[in-house]
């Protein structure tokens, strides 16, 4: 093989690329929030949708847009229980909840 060796154009480290459950736009992982499935005690039936913003709880993760839009969209296209593979009564109050508290604090 002959020719100029091979030019590196960007000295930045590489970055996850993930997609919205919501919007279905893809974002570098750094712009999006971590969600995962939390199964309750045995006394109470459901699966509890929470955010994982250290990105260090076990499971399955999805990934959203911190914002409340994002938010609606996903629960309206019934998104949750899809990318997390989850099925039965999901409840997504622990997220809603973050989401109100995060945009209050910015």
């Amino acid at each position: 093989m002959t020719g100029s060796p091979v030019e590196w154009v960007e000295d930045r480290p590489a970055q996850s690329v993930r997609t919205c459950i919501g919007c279905r736009q893809r974002e570098p992982s750094a712009d999006l929030l971590r969600i995962v499935a939390r199964h309750r005690d045995t006394g109470s039936a459901g699966v509890a949708i929470v955010p994982d913003p250290r990105r260090r709880l076990p499971g399955r993760g999805a990934w959203l847009h911190p914002v409340s839009a994002c938010l609606r969209t996903a629960e309206r296209r019934r998104a949750f229980g899809r990318a997390l593979r989850v099925s039965g009564n999901l409840d997504i109050s622990a997220l809603e909840q973050y989401l109100e508290n995060r945009h209050e604090h910015s």
